[in-house]
């Protein structure tokens, strides 16, 4: 949506930035009438949403596993929930935060379910829970029986960033990248139509052709570009190539 983000409060004059808050009601008397002082509405989806996943680590060593799991997912979902990547009419990169927090999600998900998993996937879930510092395990340490969570929290969160490119590039239009955003979106839904279950180096692909789209309409960086076209050309993710 398009706002005003710089605001002040009718009834107290008090002065701040929904940019910041993400929040219509003003900060000082919590009242709900306000103008906006900026010149000109700009296109901003993003919260103010923070993930916090201290308390879940500190837990390690004294709540069950499943437990473990399932407080993982309340704080994902809630981070993750209506994330976006247009900040004050500026878009942002798809951060390793949101990609972590998105696989998070899915794996604590998925081993909430089992009985029995293996030491090396409790070990991989425990790894997750660094995800609100922006760690992410590195693509050779995922468990084969996990690679269609991370698959498929990728293509998921590919699919929110393509769906703010796409808000960017309709207030924005650059005929240029139009193409690859549509590209980009048919190899998302590929992945998602295999469950996510593909390569975890073709997961890391997907990641890196939508970081590139991003740097060239955020910067105008034309190599990036040329970086995510070679990668749609040539890094197959057809079903039948599996």
């Amino acid at each position: 949506m398009k706002v005003r983000g710089r605001r002040e409060c009718k009834a107290c004059g008090t002065r701040w930035s929904y940019y910041d808050t993400g929040d219509t009601a003003c900060p000082s008397c919590g009242s709900l009438h306000s103008v906006g002082t900026d010149d000109e509405r700009k296109l901003h989806t993003a919260t103010a949403a923070t993930l916090d996943l201290t308390p879940v680590r500190e837990a390690v060593d004294d709540v069950p596993l499943r437990r473990l799991a399932t407080r993982a997912i309340e704080r994902t979902r809630e981070f993750t929930r209506g994330y976006g990547f247009i900040d004050g009419g500026s878009l942002q990169p798809l951060d390793e935060t949101y990609l972590a927090a998105m696989e998070l999600r899915y794996v604590a998900g998925e081993l909430e379910r089992r009985f029995d998993p293996t030491d090396e996937e409790t070990l991989y879930l425990t790894t997750l829970f660094k995800a609100d510092k922006g760690v992410r395990p590195d693509v050779g340490d995922v468990p084969s029986e996990l690679r269609a969570m991370r698959g498929l929290a990728y293509a998921d969160a590919v699919d929110a960033y393509r769906s703010d490119l796409k808000a960017y590039l309709d207030d924005q239009p650059d005929p240029v990248v139009g193409g690859h955003v549509e590209r980009l979106a048919d190899r998302v839904r590929r992945i998602q139509a295999l469950d996510g279950d593909v390569p975890s180096r073709q997961a890391e692909s997907l990641v890196a052709v939508a970081r590139d789209i991003g740097r060239y309409i955020a910067d105008g960086d034309e190599n990036a570009l040329a970086r995510a076209d070679e990668r749609l050309d040539t890094d197959p993710t057809r079903a039948e190539e599996f």
